[in-house]
């Protein structure tokens, strides 16, 4: 089976608004390839070796969450963006990449699949962008000490998250209830988390300060990984387009322990 790659493309901007978001990049087809899609490989980046793994599978689409022309780098098509490019063109492969609305959406968002991943209940939004929830609140089925937090997220996501446990004279509390979580780089989301009064908050990345802030609020906190995070979007989405269209789907997991 195969799906044109017009309908393919119209279809995921319908489905993630894209329309409603100013984001970092451009949202969609980054660059054209056959005009049937017969097999989608997914993917977090659209890194080198991704495309190399992409046309090894026999790909006519690549989807993913980072893709190219980011808002402040070299516009020059040069360098490790132009080997990408030409690998793209030289076999025919479309690129497709939905950034932020695929972080926000209510059923196939980075942040939604997380929560399901690690079996959290979301009862509410950590902050919102462009009218859509960036980050969730919610609370885990049975509380859980840090330890046995990070050993469950260590299970799940299949890498060792970094753990700064707050100063329990700061208000940290020795099990976990309730928690924050935003995928990716939203470490300096913290301060949201603070004050909507969780336990504990969960992202991908850390930072300098943030350590300092997670002792010292009482909000234990949990790095565990930009990429590891943000796996799961991109795969719930591929698997509904393909449900929808019936074309043939590979998640290709390109290691990063960042």
């Amino acid at each position: 089976m195969a799906v044109s790659l017009t309908e393919f493309h119209s279809k995921i901007n319908s489905l993630l608004r894209i329309e409603q978001f100013k984001d970092y990049a451009p949202n969609g087809l980054q660059v054209e390839g056959k005009a049937q899609v017969r097999k989608v490989v997914s993917g977090v980046t659209a890194s080198r070796a991704l495309i190399e793994a992409a046309i090894a599978a026999d790909a006519d689409a690549i989807l993913v969450h980072h893709g190219y022309f980011w808002h402040g780098e070299e516009a020059a098509i040069v360098g490790i963006k132009r080997r990408r490019i030409e690998l793209l063109l030289q076999h025919n492969i479309s690129l497709l990449a939905y950034h932020l609305p695929l972080d926000a959406h209510a059923e196939f968002g980075n942040n939604v699949q997380l929560g399901q991943h690690l079996g959290l209940e979301t009862t509410g939004e950590l902050r919102r962008q462009n009218n859509h929830p960036i980050g969730l609140i919610g609370k885990l089925p049975t509380p859980l000490c840090c330890g046995d937090f990070a050993r469950h997220i260590a299970t799940r996501l299949g890498r060792d998250p970094l753990v700064i446990q707050a100063d329990l004279e700061a208000g940290g509390v020795e099990k976990i209830e309730t928690l924050a979580w935003c995928t990716g780089a939203a470490q300096g989301f913290i301060d949201k988390a603070v004050a909507s009064g969780v336990d504990a908050y969960l992202t991908g990345e850390a930072s300098e300060p943030t350590v300092h802030i997670a002792r010292e609020s009482g909000v234990h906190f949990f790095s565990a990984g930009h990429h590891a995070t943000e796996r799961y979007g991109v795969q719930a989405l591929a698997e509904h387009l393909q449900s929808l269209f019936e074309f043939e789907h590979q998640f290709i997991d390109i290691d990063n322990p960042v």
